[in-house]
């Protein structure tokens, strides 16, 4: 997400961010919801493209943590595109891209003492394990590098990858083997295919000794150890990674050809033998208590350990436990991140700007004198809205606290008042939009303020095209900001079609792209090349491109898996115009797919501009492939719809509906005549009734089980 479009979600999350979770009501949380996502794609990208956050782990974190606590508490408004449904961020460009085998997921956070109880009890809950009975645990630091993979094949490394997105990583294999932790050849009794996960790190003296090089020869100095591993194990050249200091810890796997033990704590001993340096210290432990005398060791020796830990991770220790436990949809069950807090500083508030969105929303934003907080350099922070800056009484040349802990992203908590300049005069929030000058006005009850400009707003309409041209969506590579900017004001591009015939206008126009500054025969031929390679486009993206509102890749994804084509959705979206029609059913009842979401996709496909700007994008050479779904394990139930009602006795809701994804089927919230199968417990309600009425096939608990074990 660019800079204005994090900065406009910031706008539209306002004073929400300083209510609690139990004070919103249910329109204030599908805001707040609206904007964590935004936010948090922004840093993720950031994170795992860039290799350049702007804030530390602890207060991301806490945006991943208001969005889970929003989602408990109005699980109705859960959005397609969730933080909660994804991992990390879209391969950079510059390397081959490798898909994982094995999703790459990320870890459920836990902040306080009540966070690892409710863990460990949820534990209990979903496999049914009684109090007296002993949940054992493997704790161990979590390293603040970067995630690789390795891929060993009959022992020896053939693959080294990022995680990425978590399903698709970039090729790292010339650099990784470069670094002397990593066995290039496995010795021993090793599986035909051996995929070892951990992370690459760099050690703080050797953090400091690279800098102070740095400083010697004029370059720029990395802000913090981790920045440092991922910059260096991203590097194009491998020699230029081959003379950073980099380590590597291997302390979990991802697709192996045979089982590795019985307990997480049997294959740590076991890669250890293998030649891989485990993260350390690490301890087993029974329960909550042993857990967090654990932590509280760990975050005392925190300073001298050689390398950066910004938490611990507890895993399940048995490992038929965790396939029993599964995964959510990023992260699995049997395992969490307990992280250390945050901190705060003080700087000073240089100027107050405004960022106009692509959707008009402008917000505030705080420009600040340089300051360190939790080890990352920090220049700007958000100011939300204009009641915030009156609220806190926020004005140029104060001196500020800058926060970055809590449920807050990086803001201003307040001003300090004792230095403040006798000559200070409150902010006068703008009326007219700094952009394109048109009116800017607030509706009563809204507290986001808009440009009136719609598409003659070039911070709009360039937001528009950048989001169209983004990695999760048409990703097409050499079309940046800057680009886009300039096409833009030639009129060369106004619209996505006018993307992909460009080429068609560059041979019609008398200065040729190549011959303009700052462009040349090789590099024009290259963003004509590229647009060309995504004229074959898949629906997921596609959708994605549109820029629809709560329609996050997540949702794209789930709407490009039920309706396969693009065809179909078209033709979908039209019979759902009538609410209560069988198209409208068919869509709020995709799951994770609520009325608000379909309201917005509905809304989209019913403007006449729209339509025209799908049509147009076709008439220009763009084909929108057919979805296919990844494979899954062969089952009875693959591609089948699912609908679980009443209470089931032998298994929890949870296992069962986990155990159905794992085999390939759809698990809906309600009953269609599209349904296949209804799995009725005790005490079934309506759904029963309906799935009889539509001669949906209905079975027990025990002939669900016997359907599923039989796979």
């Amino acid at each position: 997400m660019t800079a204005a479009a994090r900065q406009e979600a910031a706008g539209a999350r306002q004073s929400l961010r300083e209510l609690s979770v139990e004070d919103l009501s249910a329109e204030q949380a599908g805001e707040e919801l609206a904007a964590l996502a935004a936010e948090i794609a922004h840093h993720d990208a950031l994170y795992h493209q860039q290799d350049t956050p702007e804030i530390p782990d602890a207060d991301y974190d806490a945006l991943r943590r208001r969005n889970d606590a929003i989602e408990l508490r109005f699980p109705e408004l859960k959005r397609g595109d969730s933080p909660s449904q994804k991992v990390g961020a879209a391969p950079a460009a510059g390397f081959s891209k490798v898909r994982h085998a094995v999703p790459m997921l990320s870890l459920g956070n836990a902040f306080a003492g009540e966070d690892v109880e409710e863990f460990v009890q949820r534990i209990r809950r979903f496999l049914n394990i009684k109090e007296d009975e002993a949940v054992e645990f493997v704790a161990e630091p979590k390293i603040d590098g970067l995630s690789c993979s390795l891929r060993y094949e009959h022992g020896k490394l053939v693959m080294a990858a990022t995680r990425g997105d978590g399903q698709e990583g970039e090729d790292v294999t010339a650099n990784v083997q470069t670094i002397g932790d990593v066995p290039k050849e496995l010795a021993g009794a090793v599986p035909d295919v051996l995929e070892v996960r951990g992370e690459v790190y760099m050690d703080r003296v050797e953090f400091m000794k690279l800098n102070e090089r740095r400083v010697e020869k004029g370059q720029p100095i990395f802000a913090n150890p981790r920045n440092a591993a991922a910059g260096s194990l991203r590097q194009l050249d491998p020699k230029v990674t081959a003379g950073r200091p980099l380590g590597f810890f291997g302390y979990s796997w991802g697709e192996v050809s045979e089982p590795l033990g019985k307990t997480q704590w049997e294959v740590r001993k076991r890669l250890k033998e293998w030649g891989f340096q485990p993260n350390k210290p690490s301890e087993l432990c029974d329960g909550t208590e042993a857990l967090l005398r654990y932590y509280d060791q760990v975050q005392e020796r925190r300073s001298g350990l050689p390398f950066d830990i910004d938490g611990v991770v507890y895993k399940v220790n048995r490992l038929d436990w965790q396939e029993r436990l599964g995964f959510v949809s990023r992260a699995p069950r049997w395992a969490i991140a307990h992280k250390f807090p945050a901190e705060q500083a003080q700087t000073r508030l240089k100027a107050i700007t405004i960022q106009v969105g692509r959707t008009g929303a402008m917000t505030p934003v705080a420009e600040l004198e340089p300051v360190t907080v939790g080890g990352v350099v920090v220049s700007r922070a958000t100011l939300h809205n204009e009641d915030e800056i009156v609220r806190k009484d926020v004005r140029v040349g104060d001196l500020v606290v800058v926060q970055r802990a809590g449920d807050v992203i990086p803001q201003i908590v307040q001003a300090v008042m004792d230095k403040r300049s006798a000559e200070s005069e409150p902010y006068v929030f703008p009326d007219h939009c700094p952009v394109c000058g048109s009116a800017a006005v607030r509706p009563e009850g809204e507290v986001i303020r808009r440009c009136t400009g719609g598409l003659i707003c070039d911070a709009q309409a360039v937001e528009r095209l950048r989001h169209f041209v983004s990695r999760d969506a048409f990703d097409i590579e050499g079309l940046g900001e800057k680009i886009i900017r300039e096409f833009w004001d030639e009129g060369m591009v106004r619209r996505p079609g006018d993307i992909f015939r460009l080429r068609e206008k560059d041979a019609a126009n008398l200065t040729k792209l190549k011959n303009r500054h700052g462009w040349g025969a090789k590099s024009a031929e290259k963003l004509f090349d590229s647009i060309d390679a995504r004229r074959n486009i898949g629906l997921d993206r596609f959708i994605f491109g549109l820029g629809i509102p709560q329609v996050g890749h997540t949702t794209a994804r789930l709407l490009a898996r039920c309706y396969r084509t693009f065809e179909n959705l078209r033709e979908s979206m039209a019979a759902a115009q009538v609410h209560g029609s069988e198209a409208y059913g068919e869509l709020i009842g995709i799951e994770q797919i609520g009325p608000s979401v379909a309201d917005d996709l509905l809304g989209f496909f019913a403007e006449p501009h729209n339509l025209e700007v799908l049509e147009d994008l076709l008439a220009a050479g763009v084909s929108v492939q057919e979805f296919v779904p990844p494979k899954v394990q062969t089952s009875a139930i693959a591609g089948k719809t699912v609908v679980f009602t009443g209470t089931l006795e032998t298994v929890t809701r949870s296992e069962a509906k986990a155990r159905a994804e794992a085999l390939g089927a759809k698990v809906a919230g309600s009953v269609s005549a599209k349904t296949d199968y209804v799995v009725i417990g005790a005490d079934a309600g309506s759904k029963a009734a309906k799935a009889q009425a539509l001669g949906v096939t209905t079975l027990t608990e025990q002939e669900w089980l016997e359907l599923v074990s039989a796979q």
